[in-house]
């Protein structure tokens, strides 16, 4: 028997895609802010209008109530180890051959769901394909330059503070502007 109700699960950053992104050079802070958290946002309906504006609206597959419970234990736990953003993915080069940082982010959270569901016992439906974006970075290999402590804090890398303090007051600039 089918209940035919409807949710919105969806997963965003917390505090905005550029805030998220980017640390903040906020004045009288010794260290830049950095407000990189996402999160599962559920709720009962869908907003037909916003997803036919901004998205589609397609009937991927069904779950039983048993499975949506198993899915629901398993969201709850996702929101609650899965608390941070990351925009890029970061590789070598484009061929993704060597990937320093994988992103997490609304498409990641996307592909977790479907793995979450699946293992629920959820149906889908296969003719639907599913489109996502990602950003990637080619660079160098990342080098550790220490922990905020190490950086930022009273024995920390004065210039390497400065100089990352510095970096980040342009995204805090361009910020304000509403650039981005």
């Amino acid at each position: 028997r089918s209940s035919d109700l409807n949710y919105t699960l969806e997963w965003y950053e917390l505090f905005e895609l550029f805030n998220c992104t980017f640390p903040h050079v906020v004045a009288g802070t010794p260290h830049p802010v950095w407000c990189n958290q996402g999160a599962a946002c559920f709720y009962d309906g869908i907003d037909d209008l916003h997803w036919s504006q901004n998205g589609s609206l397609v009937r991927i597959g069904s779950i039983s109530g048993a499975e949506f419970n198993k899915f629901a234990e398993w969201l709850r736990n996702d929101n609650e180890t899965a608390v941070f953003y990351i925009t890029f993915r970061v590789a070598d080069d484009p061929s993704l051959e060597t990937i320093y940082i994988e992103p997490w982010d609304c498409s990641s959270f996307v592909l977790r769901a479907y793995n979450a569901l699946a293992s629920c016992g959820a149906v889908f439906n296969r003719s639907v394909a599913v489109n996502h974006t990602r950003w990637s970075l080619f660079s160098e290999p990342p080098i550790r330059l220490g922990t905020a402590d190490e950086i930022f804090g009273l024995k920390g890398n004065q210039s390497l503070a400065s100089d990352m303090m510095e970096f980040y007051a342009i995204f805090s600039r361009i910020n304000r502007l509403g650039i981005m």
